[in-house]
């Protein structure tokens, strides 16, 4: 069964709270929240005092995802704010496995993502540290943005590699362009957890969209 993971990147940040609330009861998984520092990617969004604020709403893990530069200067005040699980761009790390760490001293499990255009070589020597890849299907920075279909082929690479190291305890997450087209293409080539923000937000009924991306 599939992790659905709607990203507030696309909610109604006036009502912020409410949305995850119901997103909730419209039957999430986990709620993703796009951090954006304005270098990394060209956008701003959340910092932990967003997390904060709206972690009294919900008690679905919070999926923070950190497309930021120098991630690790800003892992304790996330931890501390309420994040669950903390997903780091091993393009923004100079040290990828000491910032692997940081996080699981946290208390956290620990996630890499990967542009599209990052091989999966770039995880390869953490994936007995991590237990998430996310995959980008799009160039992160923006909602909205067309699936890149290319990245299927990363998907199945990195499920046959989780499977040939005997990882499959490890989750193949993917974010950009995830609707109920996209993902059941997703879905078949090894992901399981299905990050969307339109497909979600942008309906009035979201639990016939989650239930549509499941």
């Amino acid at each position: 069964m599939s992790i659905i993971a709607p990203s507030i990147l696309s909610a109604d940040f006036a009502r912020l709270g409410e949305e995850i609330a119901e997103a909730e009861r419209a039957g999430a998984d986990w709620i993703h929240i796009d951090v954006m520092d304005g270098h990394f990617v060209p956008n701003l969004t959340f910092g932990p005092l967003v997390v904060e604020a709206v972690r009294p709403y919900t008690k679905l893990t919070f999926d923070t995802h950190l497309m930021i530069e120098q991630p690790e200067r800003y892992i304790p005040a996330f931890a501390a704010a309420g994040a669950d699980r903390i997903t780091v761009h091993a393009e923004a790390c100079v040290h990828l496995h000491r910032v692997v760490h940081l996080i699981r001293e946290h208390g956290l499990p620990a996630g890499v993502a990967l542009n599209p255009a990052t091989p999966l070589s770039a995880v390869e020597h953490v994936l007995d540290d991590i237990d998430l890849v996310l995959v980008m299907t799009v160039n992160p920075g923006f909602g909205g943005q067309r699936f890149i279909p290319q990245t299927l082929d990363k998907i199945r690479s990195l499920s046959a590699i989780l499977r040939q190291r005997g990882l499959d305890r490890i989750h193949i997450e993917v974010d950009g362009g995830i609707n109920a087209d996209t993902a059941p293409l997703v879905r078949e080539a090894g992901a399981n957890v299905l990050v969307a923000g339109n497909a979600v937000f942008g309906e009035k009924d979201r639990a016939a969209a989650i239930a549509a991306l499941r």
